[in-house]
């Protein structure tokens, strides 16, 4: 059901804007929004091969929508895969991999400076049916070829990291995993396939939070996973059935929308990103500034290399402070003082985010994994959005020139 009139070859641009499913007998040019639970079949004959797959059909919504398949195969040529596989949410989309690539008795191997409810399911939730784990430094191809075992099942990586902004060496770690006879998973949600494609460093399986930047305007709630058509079909799909984490149709249509200008944003985000990174970091107020378009970043030239020489448009920052108290409330008091940017933990928006991590996005964590991950309690994160940087710099200014 695949647009197959498109010429082969086409640029990731340009299948942002057109890669979809067939257009319906309307003629519509912007893609349709379906919906609908159930299908019609037109046999019993035809119903009985289209659930036993033997043949293409829609059958049922848990299963698949002509929208969310058109937000799949938008997505999977933009990253370069054979196929991609939606999911309620990002976090949904992670617990359907894990599913569905292991069992009890297993191993994966995570970095620990994840997302705090990745390190949450993986660590904590997912233990509880056997599935082992191990978080090790992100930047540390020592720490995690010897965490690796005779069970491991999978490497899963985010990069550049939530909220530190680290990056981990994708091929590194594609030859670590699969020396091991394990996969790759990377989360791709920070860079986006505008800046970043794993699979081409080696990558298994590309995961998104299409809340965040394929969205592009805190609308949604949506997820993918990027693969082989093997893995979608053979591993994914069955758990997606049984397990209903199904992207809704307008999710998946909102999504499929925002992507068509996804490379556009992300340039400007990101130009806007590398001002305030450097704005800050000349800033007396400021500890030190997370950002992998500066030359400071401990990982500047291979983070420039995995993405075309662009920084991305999230940054983190400390304030200075004497003790861990001080400093979270220094933190508070920066973003209470904010005027014009958004106290929000979302991020990926046209609008400017700035939030708190320690006692947010990873609040749920103990000190001592925040500690491990490096989230210190005067540590804010910002989602650049389109703003003037002028007016992003000012807003931000009236809490660090008024700290005591």
């Amino acid at each position: 059901m695949t647009n197959k009139n498109l010429p082969s070859n086409l640029h990731p641009d340009t299948l942002a804007v057109r890669m979809a499913v067939e257009r319906s007998q309307y003629g519509e040019n912007s893609e349709a929004l379906y919906l609908t639970s159930g299908y019609v079949q037109p046999s019993a004959e035809a119903a009985a091969r289209r659930f036993a797959g033997d043949e293409d059909g829609f059958t049922y919504g848990r299963y698949g929508n002509p929208t969310v398949a058109s937000f799949e195969q938008r997505l999977a040529a933009m990253e370069g895969t054979e196929a991609a596989i939606s999911a309620a949410s990002g976090m949904s989309a992670i617990l359907m991999m894990c599913m569905a690539l292991l069992k009890a008795g297993d191993h994966i191997v995570c970095s620990r400076s994840m997302f705090g409810s990745t390190i949450r399911l993986v660590g904590t939730d997912l233990a509880r049916f056997g599935i082992e784990s191990s978080f090790v430094a992100q930047t540390d191809l020592a720490a995690w070829k010897s965490a690796v075992r005779g069970n491991t099942r999978l490497l899963f990586a985010e990069t550049p990291t939530n909220p530190l902004t680290e990056v981990c060496d994708i091929a590194a770690l594609a030859e670590i995993a699969h020396n091991a006879g394990a996969l790759l998973a990377v989360d791709n949600c920070f860079a986006t396939p505008a800046l970043q494609r794993p699979v081409t460093l080696g990558a298994d399986v590309v995961m998104h939070s299409g809340t965040k930047f394929l969205d592009g305007q805190g609308r949604v709630m949506a997820g993918a996973l990027c693969a082989s058509q093997q893995l979608v079909t053979e591993k994914f799909l069955p758990v997606l059935k049984s397990g209903g984490m199904t992207l809704a149709p307008f999710n998946a249509w909102v999504v499929l929308k925002g992507m068509e200008t996804l490379a556009i944003r992300m340039q400007a985000q990101s130009a806007r990103a590398l001002d305030l990174a450097q704005w800050l970091q000349d800033n007396p107020a400021v500890q030190r500034v997370y950002y992998p378009g500066l030359a400071s970043h401990p990982q500047h030239k291979l983070a420039m290399a995995q993405q075309g020489g662009v920084g991305g448009a999230v940054l983190s920052f400390e304030v200075k402070a004497t003790d861990p108290e001080q400093a979270r409330a220094r933190a508070f008091h920066v973003l209470d003082s904010m005027q014009l940017l958004s106290l929000s933990t979302n991020l990926g928006d046209t609008k400017t985010l700035a939030a708190h991590p320690a006692s947010t996005s990873h609040g749920r964590l103990t000190e001592v994994q925040r500690q491990d991950a490096g989230i210190g309690q005067g540590l804010i994160r910002v989602a650049v959005g389109l703003e003037h940087i002028d007016d992003v710099t000012a807003d931000l200014a009236r809490g660090l020139d008024t700290l005591k």
